[in-house]
């Protein structure tokens, strides 16, 4: 069917606007394959190893024209057109944080959704993407009451509240609001069975933020839940979920008679799983033991985040060239270096030094292997590379 045929017609337009959601949908996702990702893979995003086979077998990935497809979907007037909004905010709120280099676009997010929050002002999925947004954009506050409004709008989906119990979360975690973040990891520990390992060791990792004083009100030890993380691991077809292996990595600290405590753990894990940045937190080292190498490259780590993400690039700069330096001395964090490699990568390019940011990605790409969260940091490197080949210095 020719659109000067059909144009006119009303089941044209359905009929186009289904077509471009398919066609826009399937250029930017595949369904899962790894249950060490999310539920939705973003085909352009995914190595270039991986492309080469499906390919091969008949799929492909064209981010740009995916994006474009969604986009006329999302402005025409068909059924189809809130889907296509929402695969859109999915990309630019998620998946370009977790699989890529952070740079989703919330200018165009915000623009996508405003009229829908016009028509739909109670809609649980519409608040639920306000909140999100005003997450990213810094504005904890706003996000706290969206996502509360989010919850009371509806009592159908809990899977949808138990959303909003982790993001809300990690934004009293951001203002250091532990007592408010510990109630939200107890809800999710009680009510979602997503992954019990991750919610026991997330709510040991907040109380470790807090006083003896306030952990000693809550009932809880936190010792106890941190040898616990180990049992709760699960395995889906086979396979273990990388971010609970992570987790139980760093919880055997606690399995010995003389434990060692973990530094700032509210905050490593989501370094390393999300790109996010904060300065509040209070960065020290434990007492000196075999893990005290590794804590203060994770210190510094952490730190060159923060500076970074403030425009100090810097003093971030110093603090993943001092990572680097101390390679040699890492016995169990070996990711560290690799996602520092990475961050200084992206700091280079932030600073228009393509050349050396190509250097540092390709070389946590080429020399590393075997390390926590490996596959979710080649799903960024990969992004990034791409990024990197529209530079000045790659361009024909």
């Amino acid at each position: 069917m020719s659109q000067g045929v059909g144009g006119a017609s009303k089941a044209f337009r359905q009929y186009e606007g289904g077509v471009k959601l398919g066609i826009g949908s399937f250029n930017l996702c595949k369904e899962k394959r790894d249950p060490q990702l999310i539920s939705l893979q973003m085909l352009s995003l995914l190595p270039a190893r991986i492309l080469r086979l499906l390919e091969f077998i008949g799929f492909s990935g064209n981010r740009e024209f995916g994006l474009s497809q969604l986009r006329e979907g999302a402005a025409g007037h068909s059924l189809r057109s809130v889907l296509c909004v929402l695969t859109l905010l999915f990309y630019h709120t998620y998946v370009c944080l977790i699989l890529g280099t952070g740079e989703g676009n919330l200018m165009e997010a915000e623009a996508l959704l405003e009229p829908y929050i016009e028509r739909y002002p109670r809609g649980s999925i519409i608040l639920f993407y306000s909140a999100r947004i005003a997450l990213l954009r810094g504005n904890f506050e706003k996000a706290q009451v969206k996502f509360q409004e989010c919850i009371s709008a509806q009592q159908q989906w809990r899977q949808v509240h138990h959303l909003c119990y982790w993001e809300l979360m990690w934004c009293h975690s951001f203002m250091q609001q532990w007592m408010e973040a510990y109630r939200y990891a107890q809800l999710l520990c009680t009510e979602s069975r997503w992954s019990k390992a991750i919610y026991v060791y997330q709510k040991a990792a907040i109380l470790s933020m807090m006083s003896e004083e306030e952990v000693k009100d809550t009932g809880e030890n936190i010792q106890e839940l941190f040898r616990q993380v180990e049992c709760l691991k699960q395995r889906l077809a086979g396979k273990s979920i990388p971010t609970e292996k992570f987790a139980v990595r760093k919880s055997r600290r606690y399995c010995s008679d003389a434990p060692v405590k973990l530094v700032i753990p509210a905050l490593k894990w989501r370094s390393v799983s999300e790109s996010v940045g904060g300065s509040g937190a209070l960065l020290c080292v434990s007492e000196p033991s075999e893990y005290h190498p590794d804590d203060q490259c994770l210190v510094q780590m952490l730190k060159g985040l923060c500076l970074k993400h403030l425009g100090r690039l810097m003093q971030a700069e110093l603090c993943f060239t001092q990572v680097l330096s101390s390679e040699r001395l890492i016995r169990y964090d070996h990711y560290l270096v690799p996602f520092s490699l990475y961050e200084l990568g992206l700091l280079y390019k932030q600073r228009g030094d393509f050349t050396r940011a190509t250097r540092c990605i390709q070389d946590a790409k080429l020399n590393y292997k075997d390390y926590s969260m490996e596959s979710r940091l080649h799903f960024r490197i990969h992004a990034a590379l791409n990024s990197l080949k529209s530079s000045p210095t790659n361009s024909p």
